[in-house]
């Protein structure tokens, strides 16, 4: 099956029905920038059914939201190119098309949108830091990225504080021909926060993008990435970190469609979860289409459940069209702290609340060091200490 192109002042990208019905296939999945065509969901619906929605109803009303749009900032060495634009600008909505109520109140609520982009050929070496915090009330925000061809960069953003605060949030992220592009979304929320944000993600020929989330605070945060491979050659790693504290309800979904020849993706998330009504949803859906030659794909998620009361659901959804691939598969577990593990480690003289700790570090180690950032890994890694630290002192019943 071969991928429509939609532009802006298309209504709809693809064929399919609106994201109230039943899709049979990843590949029928409808979008479209026009907001009346996404109906307001009631939560029986499959991309709804694991979000509460007495929490999130509010953000799929226009008329929730402030007229200005949420604050940024951006530091960027002066190679890089930083603009705020007109909602009008050419550039913006190249990426997909809105897949839900929310990306679609978000594409049509902003007024203004920042443009980050390293030039052709650029090798950016300091990392460019975007911050989004002070948010106040309720606000859509528009962001866009782009690597020209065969530039190379890292690209930070960090949400943090904003107590009561509402944000929805599109990321139109566009890497060209052989560029090499990092993309990190750190979402350490005041715990009142709600964020709802649609990561729209291009790769062009001999691409090779990362694409990186953590998520650490938020009263409910969910995050949407799904990406579009519009050449042969793209390489695309998607890794994710998420650590759900008591009551909060921390969902990330991806969407992986390989349209092109000899592309390669590997998916890996990892959450911990501690507390009473602590819920992590993961949904990784990956899509091999017909004309996807030489695919070679992967998607992983774990899940560390810490105390009694937390839930955790993991849905990796696999369609393949192609007979042709080098390799697809996916794997899911969710499971409590290894009793052989802690017992190791008790055995030599080290306490059950450090080996405990122990064993979540070295859960996350793995993915962290993966970043490739070491003051973002560093502070990753104090703010699960800071985590663990919290629930020791909270004196929660560890399963």
């Amino acid at each position: 099956m071969t991928q429509e192109t939609t532009t802006p002042t298309d209504d709809v990208q693809r064929n399919g029905a609106s994201d109230s019905m039943v899709h049979v296939t990843r590949a029928d999945r409808f979008t479209s920038f026009d907001l009346a065509e996404h109906p307001v969901p009631h939560g029986r619906e499959e991309d709804w059914r694991f979000t509460p929605m007495r929490r999130i109803r509010h953000l799929f009303d226009p008329a929730t939201y402030d007229t200005s749009d949420a604050p940024i900032s951006v530091h960027a060495t002066d190679e890089v190119t930083v603009e705020t634009v007109a909602r009008t600008d050419e550039r913006l909505g190249t990426v997909l098309a809105p897949g839900d109520r929310t990306a679609a109140v978000a594409w049509n609520g902003f007024s203004e949108a920042t443009i980050v982009t390293i030039p052709k050929a650029a090798a950016v070496e300091a990392p460019v830091v975007i911050t989004i915090d002070n948010v106040e009330g309720a606000h859509n925000q528009h962001l866009m990225i782009r690597a020209e061809e065969l530039a190379s960069a890292t690209v930070i953003i960090n949400h943090t504080g904003s107590a009561q605060a509402v944000l929805n949030q599109s990321v139109e992220i566009e890497a060209g021909d052989a560029s090499q592009l990092t993309v990190v979304s750190v979402q350490e929320w005041d715990d009142s926060t709600v964020h709802a944000s649609n990561h729209r993600v291009a790769l062009g020929r001999d691409t090779v993008l990362r694409h990186i989330v953590v998520t650490l605070g938020g009263d409910l945060v969910r995050i949407n990435a799904e990406t579009d491979f519009r050449g042969p050659g793209g390489q695309l790693t998607m890794l994710g970190l998420y650590f759900v504290d008591a009551g909060q309800h921390l969902e990330h979904r991806v969407f992986v469609d390989h349209s092109q020849p000899n592309c390669y993706s590997r998916v890996t998330y990892k959450g911990a979860l501690q507390g009473k009504d602590a819920h992590s949803v993961w949904i990784g859906d990956c899509l091999i289409r017909e004309a996807a030659d030489g695919t070679d794909t992967y998607e992983l998620n774990r899940n560390l459940v810490l105390t009694e009361g937390a839930k955790a659901d993991s849905v990796p959804n696999l369609e393949i069209e192609n007979g042709e691939i080098a390799g697809a598969g996916h794997a899911s577990a969710t499971g409590r702290f290894d009793d052989e593990q802690l017992f190791y480690l008790m055995s030599r003289g080290i306490s059950e609340a450090d080996a405990r700790r122990l064993v979540v570090r070295g859960f996350f180690a793995e993915l962290i060091e993966q970043i490739g950032v070491p003051a973002v890994q560093d502070h990753l890694m104090a703010s699960i200490e800071a985590e663990l630290e919290r629930a020791s002192a909270a004196g929660a019943q560890t399963v």
